[in-house]
């Protein structure tokens, strides 16, 4: 035993080797035809300054940078996409196992009592006796690879791997987005609440001198109601921008995986522009996309599995073997006498299933195609993501800086006709409806702002991030 079990075992590992590989080899599926050279709205520059890795640091906010950081050491979704990558990679080192032979100890040892009347075909009459069995084994087991079914087995799963660690830089790409989106959604209702503020204490103030000038018999009592009505709406606009603001918190406290009852946020309008983000070429950013290399990777292992099911179509040829001790009595169970070994090749070939093989190999054919298809979409809705973006980015910048030029309009509007009423030159109608179209104007140039930022965030996510 001590000498035929290794020969057998190295004569598996030399057949190995020899054997062939059935199925068709992987080649990357080609999306030459749907790749464009440059984008529609920015030319391709790329510069050291593209954003890499923390990508979310280019806006320069140490808050939002800690708000990231507790998403990516908190975050559920995250971990459990961590977690989907440890399962893929476990079910690759299985698959790879079978390369070797199974090699089992096995000790089987009884004592028994056979019966004194037991039935024969002659009449011989054996007595009862007790016997022991003592038997110590080693139990080989090695089906050869000679189509390539293990390995083929193997490049499935070490692609369906690699495909789920790309889904989890895209569950990471996608946290990180949705956090940075999120938080510029809040500051906006930052700047929000600031401008009702600032409105209501002016209203306020309004109200005080119209009641005054109402006690004076200067004004009506309708313009009393009016401005009362204005600071009432002014303050119900304001409870819901908090609803909406507490409600964004909650939402990033989700996202950072902090119980929303713990979580604060202190207010901070949003100021200043969003960081300029260089497109990059289209080849290089489709590299760059995890959805996109996930679905790749995804074509490789479907790929794969076609050699899988080829592989049944041919003879299956395993060596089974096993060397050990038996006898009766402990005391010369390992002697020379008591060695025993068996060895034999054993092989399979369906007669009567070749109609079952040719559909599970057409099944995963078609699973390939479907594949491919789903990687090529991939690849389109990477590009339009891009180019939405990129539109975005630029026609959120017009937008910001016409509306910046409509709110210096309506601030210097609201300025002089309120200079005119207080002359007594303007009714209180026109001048109620410059303040409104001032608050309206400065309400729309901070959310267009803060688009402006949530675009820069998406650009991003679409150039595929830092990865």
């Amino acid at each position: 035993m001590a000498s035929t079990l290794p020969r057998l075992c190295l004569a598996a590992l030399l057949l190995a080797p020899a054997a062939c590989t059935v199925g068709p080899d992987y080649q990357k599926p080609d999306t030459a035809d749907l790749t464009p050279a440059t984008w529609r709205w920015q030319a391709g520059a790329p510069r050291d300054d593209a954003p890499k890795g923390e990508w979310w640091k280019v806006f320069h906010d140490s808050e939002l940078n800690r708000l990231e950081a507790l998403a990516l050491a908190d975050n559920q979704n995250l971990r459990a996409a961590f977690a989907r990558i440890q399962q893929a990679r476990a079910n690759a080192r299985a698959a790879a196992t079978d390369w070797f032979p199974e090699l089992t100890a096995n000790s089987r040892n009884k004592r028994e009592r056979t019966s004194g009347n037991l039935p024969t075909p002659v009449p011989v009459n054996i007595p009862s006796a007790q016997i022991n069995t003592f038997n110590q084994t080693l139990d080989l087991s090695y089906e050869l690879d000679l189509w390539g079914k293990v390995r083929r087995s193997f490049e499935s799963a070490r692609a369906q791997a690699e495909s789920s660690a790309a889904d989890y830089n895209n569950v990471l790409l996608t946290l990180t987005g949705d956090v940075a989106a999120t938080y510029y959604q809040l500051r906006a209702l930052d700047a929000d609440l600031a401008s009702l503020r600032r409105t209501i204490e002016l209203r306020e103030k309004s109200l005080g001198l119209i009641q005054q000038r109402f006690a004076a018999g200067t004004v009506q009592e309708t313009d009393v109601a009016r401005a009362k009505t204005e600071v009432a709406t002014a303050r119900a606009e304001l409870a819901d921008i908090k609803r909406q603001r507490q409600e964004a918190s909650d939402n990033l406290s989700l996202l950072c995986g902090v119980p929303a009852t713990n979580f604060k946020l202190a207010e901070r309008p949003l100021r200043g522009a969003p960081p300029v983000i260089p497109a990059g070429l289209p080849a290089s950013v489709l590299e760059r996309r995890p959805d996109v290399a996930s679905a790749e990777r995804l074509v490789a292992a479907r790929n794969a599995d076609v050699g899988v099911a080829t592989a049944a179509y041919f003879p299956a040829v395993s060596l089974t073997g096993q060397g050990g001790y038996l006898s009766k009595n402990t005391s010369d169970l390992f002697s020379a006498d008591s060695r025993v070994w068996s060895f034999g090749p054993s092989v399979s070939l369906p007669v009567t299933g070749f109609a079952l093989i040719r559909a599970n190999v057409n099944r995963k054919k078609a699973a390939r195609e479907e594949a491919v298809a789903s990687y090529r979409q991939a690849v389109l809705g990477a590009l339009k993501d891009v180019e939405s973006a990129l539109a975005q980015t630029r026609y959120r910048a017009e937008q910001a800086a016409a509306q910046n030029e409509a709110l210096a309009a309506a601030a210097q509007a609201a300025e002089l006709t309120h200079a005119r009423y207080d002359s007594g030159a303007a009714g209180y109608l026109e001048f109620l409806d410059a303040e409104r179209t001032r608050l309206q104007t400065e309400r729309q140039a901070t959310q267009v702002a803060a688009q402006r930022f949530i675009a820069t965030v998406r650009l991003v996510k679409a150039m595929g991030g830092g990865w």
